[in-house]
């Protein structure tokens, strides 16, 4: 993958963070971090320089696997942005 669109899922994989908080399903990037045993400092580091190579897969498979984001949006930015959005988009068909 080239840097600009590792760069573009970094910058949603810390579009969801701030949305998980904002939902109040996180207190914050420490609650997530400590969860998972992330070291805070590379986490703050990405942020700082999303072209950085620091991103881990498996932070976002804890996104995808224990918060219902979507892979399909953290990988190409389309659809919703939680799995949820997607089933009550689809019952109301």
């Amino acid at each position: 993958m080239n840097k600009s669109g590792n760069a573009e899922i970094v910058l949603r994989f810390f579009k969801a963070l701030e949305a998980l908080k904002e939902r109040k399903v996180i207190r914050g990037v420490k609650t997530f971090t400590d969860r998972y045993s992330i070291n805070r400092r590379n986490l703050y580091q990405l942020e700082k320089d999303p072209d950085r190579n620091l991103l881990q897969m498996v932070w976002l498979a804890h996104l995808i696997n224990d918060y219902g984001v979507s892979s399909k949006w953290l990988m190409t930015g389309e659809g919703p942005m939680f799995v949820e959005d997607v089933k009550s988009a689809s019952n109301l068909n």
